[in-house]
C-alpha cells in the first residue's frame, strides 16, 4: 500500500500523518506475517513481502527511558521531556511527554497517547501519564 503526495511522488508515510489527524496512531504490518514495522519500511524485514497495512494502535504503554531536552525547538517549551515508549503491541516510539513534570518523570510510567495540534495545522502524538482516579 503506497500513498500518492502532491506531484505523483508516492509516500510510504503518508498514512501515519492522515492517521495523526484524525487522532490515530497507526503501524505498518505486514499482510503476510502480520510483523508491525517501525520504522516505515517498504519491504517486511521478517518475511520480505512487499504487502502491508496498517494497525491502530490503543495508545497505551509505559516508559522505557526519557531525557531532559534543553535543546530549542520551536514552537516546544524548554525544557521538554522525550521518552521512548514502549507501546502495548511490542513496539517503541520516541515522543515528547505532555502533562508531568520532570521531578515526577520516571521509567516504567504508564502512559497514553495524546495528540497536539500545533498553529501550523500539523498534528503531532505525545504520551502523557495514565492517571488513575
Amino acid at each position: 500500500m503506497a500513498y500518492t503526495a502532491p506531484g505523483g511522488g508516492i509516500r510510504d508515510d503518508q498514512f501515519f500523518w492522515d492517521g495523526l489527524r484524525e487522532h490515530k496512531l497507526l503501524f505498518q504490518q505486514c499482510s503476510d506475517c502480520a510483523t508491525l514495522r517501525l520504522p516505515i519500511e517498504p519491504m517486511c524485514g521478517k518475511c520480505g513481502s512487499l504487502e502491508w497495512d496498517t494497525l491502530e494502535s490503543s495508545g497505551h504503554g509505559s516508559v522505557y527511558t526519557w531525557i531532559l531536552s534543553h535543546h530549542p525547538n520551536n514552537p516546544d517549551e524548554v525544557p521538554r521531556i522525550v521518552a521512548l515508549v514502549n507501546l502495548d503491541e511490542g513496539i517503541r516510539l520516541v515522543s515528547n511527554m505532555i502533562g508531568i513534570e520532570p521531578d515526577a518523570m520516571a521509567n516504567d510510567i504508564e502512559v497514553t497517547v495524546d495528540y497536539v495540534e500545533r498553529d501550523d495545522g500539523v498534528v503531532l502524538h505525545a504520551f502523557r501519564p495514565v492517571t488513575t482516579a
